[in-house]
């Protein structure tokens, strides 16, 4: 029966209790050790079958409880402290004033993901991407940025992962209750809901506006689950990557162009925008849209937004963009071209990296960096690796120079690290240690924690964990209609005093989920300790057994069937071998399982093909529980201190047999668990502790705690990103939009006259005996066509010869101009000088130079002699 009528019903609460309101739609609940604590203090049990939701909780709650806690003093003096405390971190958020204090005009930096992990309680998310995009906005409020998110909320989020009886992954899709959860439906001036539209083939989608809290940050989402849209249309903010490629298209349109409009209809002029992944690079066909309507020409709007655009890549192969068939974008977007006053071929070139390829599908990546003057990979090795997979759309550029930068990804430190660990943390390092920088003296502190404090910390941690597994188990069990003999085995698994290995992330092939099984007699002499040399006649020579266990988790895509093979590959060994108490699969996968695997487990394992994992930000939350890594050197490990903090496994090695790799690594990974990491963490003195084990784990906190952390991460987004796109922004808006009319108009000169500039003359002395750091003076004379001299930068190119005949790892010399000769020819010179032996060489190449471009490849042109 359909109401004819809706109320949105909200807790009643005594006045005492009012700030509890506030606590709870303010998301800074969930990095804050004392306002969790208070709502745990509230309803333990409600807390925990709530998913962590204190909105759900206060909703929910009897009034008989809370009648009591407004009489309790203690309660009440509680609730007063997290109140101050949130109002106190509202207002006292100091790092963008001081970097950024003499900015005149209000800045807006917006965000766009397709999904965000932020709390247990808001499933709209599926895995680090979203996670990191949450961790995003979290450290953006702790830095005072004045940074929005913008995304879609999920009817559905992503799934909810049991496993049958075979241990394939099923997959349910619990409905969100929007009103139930940490969310403000946005309103117009008149009191109705805020609703955007966007234009679709054949019709119009409305989409209304949900607001989540972080902190100083509101992240703004999309919902088309409303009237008067069709059913279909209703699915589009449905599932996180759902349904096929129509519907993924749908998507990324209300996420880039309905996120646009939805910015501007709350009343936000971003200054900078920031793509995370290209899910949402359909924003600036929108934005380019937008200038023109005020007048600008396409080519002049596109000048502002490629100048304010920010573009953030996490993959490392070609298969993991999302590529279109021209056809669909055309029929779905193809009223831009219209709009531009583009031809079908160029418009669909945006999207292309060879322009000219007509059967090349439409990559969203390459649209994105197309449309944005600063690009970077998440890890030092992925920057590398982006560079190479890029370097199409930078012809004849050298690939150590493609302008695809790298920005490392990090954790939030409040949000990953234990609550006891933290405590243990601010006691002897500070409050202020989640954004302190490395090189400052407080981490010389770390030392001072007592050892047996710190084990004890651990011990406390791994315990913890061990219960939770084990009534998360049996909950499983129980809801599959397990046998009370399958649920009573569940309480006897995994022991809180031993070396506890953990595994969870995405279920794809390429992270080798089974590298760890592919030996399944030596793995099982390690998890049991039946080493043949550790035996006298049946019995343990001198010490008790060192045993080692495993807990896993994580979830495959829907639709990824080998990467369902893998989980159900491991849940078919652990059975058939008998591992069950000794290798666990915790199912379901979320953020509440992850915080308690990276603080209770011992070792982080990780095991991906290299370099197939970009980042890998669950290692760094293990790392600032103390947690040690063991790790395929790839993604933040590659560029860690992995000896001192870790193992590596390998030392970075590519093999073109992947099944020869496979090999090498799992005994690498068996010889390390054997001759090292089991060895170690079992080396006990007289008072029971792990003394070298406690000391490597010092160098974990100290040496990864301040560099992989978001107040890192989001400060170097800020110096290097968004202050520069928003002040190149302020540059190209100003004096109505001066700036962009005269770079537009001098890129349209410049590809007019580009291929008529003409080297004519090299003259290079050289030397009998050329010896190092010897100068040697060079001139060269160019015809330059319909250009001037303020138009180009003449370079020499020099550096070492290889084998194939190359320079490699080329450094660039700027050439002066001298003016002109007598043929009416430009002059100009340079010196070169070498600093090393060998064969060297040099060339000579020609860019293009204006004041307002990013950077002289920002027009992807480049002449070499």
């Amino acid at each position: 029966m359909q109401p004819i009528r809706t109320f949105n019903v909200s807790s009643s609460l005594p006045e005492q209790l009012e700030p509890l309101r506030k606590l709870a739609y303010n998301l800074h609940w969930d990095w804050n050790v004392e306002t969790k604590d208070l709502f745990r203090r509230l309803d333990r049990d409600l807390w925990e079958s709530s998913r962590h939701n204190p909105v759900l909780m206060l909703g929910t709650i009897s009034q008989d409880r809370l009648q009591e806690v407004a009489e309790d003093e203690g309660f009440l003096a509680h609730m007063e402290r997290a109140a101050r405390q949130l109002d106190e971190y509202l207002t006292e958020r100091n790092w963008y004033r001081k970097h950024r204090g003499h900015t005149e005009q209000k800045e807006c930096y917006a965000y766009f993901s397709a999904e965000f992990g932020l709390a247990e309680c808001l499933p709209i998310y599926s895995g680090g991407l979203g996670i990191l995009a949450g961790d995003h906005l979290k450290s953006a409020s702790d830095l005072g940025l004045p940074l929005v998110g913008v995304g879609l909320l999920y009817q559905e989020g992503y799934f909810s992962q049991y496993l049958n009886p075979d241990g394939w992954q099923q997959e349910r899709y619990p409905i969100n209750d929007f009103y139930n959860m940490p969310l403000h439906l946005e309103r117009d001036a008149n009191g109705d809901e805020l609703r955007i539209a966007v234009d679709y083939p054949g019709r119009q989608v409305f989409a209304r506006v949900w607001r989540v809290q972080v902190g100083t940050v509101p992240l703004y989402m999309l919902d088309t689950n409303i009237e008067p849209n069709n059913r279909y249309d209703h699915d589009i903010t449905d599932q996180l990557y759902g349904g096929d490629i129509d519907m993924r298209m749908h998507q990324e349109i209300m996420l880039g162009i309905g996120g646009v409009r939805m910015l501007k209809a709350l009343g936000l002029q971003p200054t900078a925008y920031h793509m995370n992944e290209g899910h949402a690079a359909f924003l600036a066909l929108e934005r380019i849209k937008e200038y023109m309507q005020q007048g600008l020409s396409y080519r002049e709007a596109q000048q502002v937004v490629t100048a304010s655009n920010v573009f953030t890549t996490h993959t490392p192969v070609p298969a993991g963009f999302d590529l279109f068939p021209p056809d669909k974008i055309m029929h779905f977007v193809g009223h831009y071209a219209n709009t531009f006053g583009l031809p079908t071929e160029e418009f669909l070139g945006l999207g292309r990296e060879n322009p000219g390829d007509k059967q090349a599908p439409f990559n969203m990546a390459t649209l994105a960096i197309k449309m944005a003057s600063f690009v970077n990979g998440v890890a030092k090795l992925h920057g590398e690796v982006s560079r190479v997979l890029f370097q199409d759309l930078w012809t004849g550029l050298p690939v150590n120079e493609v302008p695809v930068t790298s920005i490392t990804n990090g954790v939030h430190a409040r949000s990953c690290v234990a609550k006891f660990t933290q405590e243990l943390y601010d006691r002897y390092l500070g409050p202020s240690w989640p954004a302190t920088p490395a090189d400052n003296s407080l981490w010389d502190r770390v030392d001072t924690i007592p050892d047996d404090e710190l084990w004890r910390n651990h011990e406390r941690c791994r315990s913890e964990l061990v219960v939770f597994v084990r009534e998360r188990l049996q909950k499983y069990l129980r809801e599959r209609g397990a046998s009370p003999v399958e649920v009573a085995e569940a309480q006897e698994v995994l022991d809180p005093g031993v070396l506890t290995i953990g595994f969870a992330r995405r279920f794809a092939t390429y992270k080798r989920g089974t590298l760890f099984l592919r030996d399944i007699d030596r793995i099982k002499r390690i998890l049991l300790d039946l080493h043949a040399e550790r035996f006298k006649g049946g019995m343990l020579v001198g010490q008790k057994k060192r045993m080692v266990q495993f807990v896993i988790a994580g979830k495959a895509h829907p639709k990824d069937t080998p990467g369902k093979e893998v989980i159900r590959e491991i849940i078919h060994s652990i059975r058939e071998q008998g591992m069950g108490r000794h290798i666990v699969f915790i199912p379901n996968y979320d953020i509440n399982v992850a915080r308690m695997m990276v603080s209770g487990c011992d070792v982080w394992l990780n095991t991906p093909r290299r370099p197939r994992e970009a980042s890998g930000t669950s290692g760094m939350k293990a790392s600032m529980n103390g947690l040690l890594n063991l790790s395929i050197l790839d993604g933040w490990w590659d560029e860690a201190d992995y000896v001192r903090t870790g193992w590596p496994i390998g030392h970075g090695e590519v093999y073109d047999d992947p099944e020869y790799q496979d090999t090498v690594e799992a005994n690498a990974l068996y010889d390390l668990l054997e001759q090292e990491v089991v060895p170690l963490f079992y080396d006990r003195d007289e008072e029971g502790l792990p003394r070298r084990w406690v000391a490597k784990m010092k160098d974990s906190i100290r040496l990864n705690c301040p560099h992989f952390n978001t107040a890192r991460m989001v400060g170097e987004y800020a110096m290097r990103a968004y202050f520069p796109a928003s002040d190149r922004y302020r540059d190209m808006t100003a004096d109505n939009h001066a700036a962009a009319k005269t770079l537009a108009g001098w890129k349209t000169n410049l590809f007019k006259h580009w291929s008529d500039i003409k080297i004519e003359d090299i003259d290079i002395a050289e030397p009998a005996d050329l010896q190092v750091n010897q100068t040697i003076p060079v001139k060269v004379r160019l015809n330059l066509a319909g250009l001037t001299p303020d138009d180009l930068q003449v370079e020499l190119y020099q550096g070492s010869v290889d084998a194939n005949g190359e320079i490699v790892n080329g450094m660039p010399v700027v050439m002066n101009f001298q003016g002109k000769d007598n043929s009416s020819l430009s002059v100009y010179t340079g010196n070169i000088t070498y600093t090393s032996s060998g064969l060297q060489g040099v060339s000579l190449r020609v860019l293009p130079h204006h004041p307002h471009l990013s950077s002289p490849y920002e027009p992807r042109v480049v002449l070499w002699a």
